[in-house]
């Protein structure tokens, strides 16, 4: 830098009378051309930084929009891809759904969480009563949201948030309101639970505690998660997971039934077709490797719960399915040892990703998607117990293709 030491002389010496014009003129270039320098050097090195130095808070971790009846920004119409549904009951009889969606085409950085209700059992739906939406246009997606009530009475909406499909750095966020029998309820901060992504129902162990099955997917050991409160929901850590092979690693997707004689049967989604079973005789702390059961199915969301009579319902693509088609609804009452009825609730093909509960009258509502990139379609079958023992329909009761959402 030997070539600039007059550059930090002052403007009254450079223009002392002494020097020629020549001389001020070089004199003059030569400081433009430091100023110059510097200003690019800086530049370069704060762009550096800045990329080098992580954000303080990944985007991800930040809480995102909850909007209640957000308007025609988030109406059917704008949605090219909507799917994978849950479904709950309030206490009085109103219906919740909700899924995800958005202006893109399918999965991808567009994705945001919409829920609608129905105070008539179903027959007629609301606009989008809630939705959450992260950051607009991303880079931040909301997806695979699940609707459940609590033994207090409470709606939790929950819902994963990420950036991309990577399941390890996802996360299980939730609202929740006390009054689920509103049309229009007050609903909470939202705020997250657990690293991963939960696509199934929390399940209440006969000791109180809640448990929810939160996975982080494929790439990593021990990823079928279970995560519990001990506090009614005010605060959750995870007690333990079920290893899943890398030849059978998939999303997981895993339900949670306790058996009648006190342990957790874990059903998993897994590769090459079946369903993946894990048991743990410890209240979820320790869990058998995951390995492919006997129950047919193909790679899939499915439903597994257990009835107020005692019996398991399973809602899965029939055992003779090709492809995602014949949901079909089956009954065990030897706690998962054979299944038996199958009452079929829609033939078609591309529906899938059942999601249920039970009311307290014994009827049964399953949600479920059809051709989430083209009809972009979610139904409703309402049906009884006896109806899948039968097999057929027995009762009044049966509404099978309920339409719940179409987006144009």
């Amino acid at each position: 830098m030997n070539g600039f030491k007059y550059c930090d002389a002052s403007l009254s010496t450079l223009l002392h009378p002494t020097f020629s014009a020549m001389k001020l003129a070089v004199r003059s270039v030569l400081l433009l051309s430091y100023m110059l320098f510097s200003f690019v050097a800086a530049s370069r090195f704060v762009a550096s930084a800045e990329a080098a130095e992580p954000p303080s808070e990944a985007a991800f971790l930040k809480p995102p929009q909850v909007l209640p009846y957000p308007g025609e920004k988030y109406a059917g119409e704008s949605r090219r891809f909507q799917g994978i549904p849950s479904l709950a009951r309030s206490p009085k009889g109103r219906l919740w759904a909700i899924w995800y969606g958005g202006v893109g085409k399918g999965e991808d950085h567009h994705n945001y969480v919409l829920a609608v209700t129905s105070g008539d059992d179903g027959k007629t739906w609301s606009d989008e009563a809630l939705v959450v939406d992260p950051d607009g246009d991303g880079p931040v997606r909301a997806f695979d949201p699940e609707l459940w009530v609590d033994p207090r009475g409470r709606l939790w909406a929950f819902w994963a948030q990420a950036v991309g499909h990577d399941g390890t750095i996802g996360g299980v966020w939730c609202v929740t309101t006390d009054n689920p029998d509103d049309a229009r309820p007050t609903w909470s901060a939202p705020r997250r639970l657990t690293d991963g992504v939960m696509m199934c129902k929390p399940l209440v162990l006969s000791s109180g505690e809640w448990v929810l099955p939160a996975s982080t997917w494929r790439k990593t050991d021990n990823s079928a998660q279970v995560v519990v409160s001990t506090d009614e929901g005010k605060t959750w850590s995870v007690r333990g997971a079920a290893h899943v092979p890398q030849q059978l690693r998939n999303y997981d997707e895993h339900n949670l039934i306790e058996r009648k004689n006190g342990s957790l049967w874990m059903l998993v989604r897994i590769a090459g077709g079946g369903i993946g079973e894990s048991i743990s005789t410890d209240r979820g702390k320790t869990w058998s490797e995951v390995a492919r059961g006997d129950i047919p199915h193909v790679a899939a969301r499915f439903f597994a719960r257990r009835l107020d009579s005692g019996n398991l319902l399973l809602v899965k693509h029939a055992d003779e399915a090709k492809g995602r088609s014949q949901l079909t609804a089956y009954l065990s009452e030897d706690d998962g040892k054979t299944w038996t009825g199958g009452l079929l609730l829609d033939e078609r093909s591309t529906v899938s990703y059942p999601d249920g509960v039970q009311s307290e009258d014994g009827r049964i509502y399953i949600i479920y998607d059809r051709n989430r990139g083209s009809d972009k379609q979610i139904y409703m079958a309402v049906f009884t117990e006896a109806d899948v023992a039968a097999g057929k329909p027995v009762s009044d009761d049966v509404r099978l293709r309920v339409l719940v959402n179409q987006a144009n």
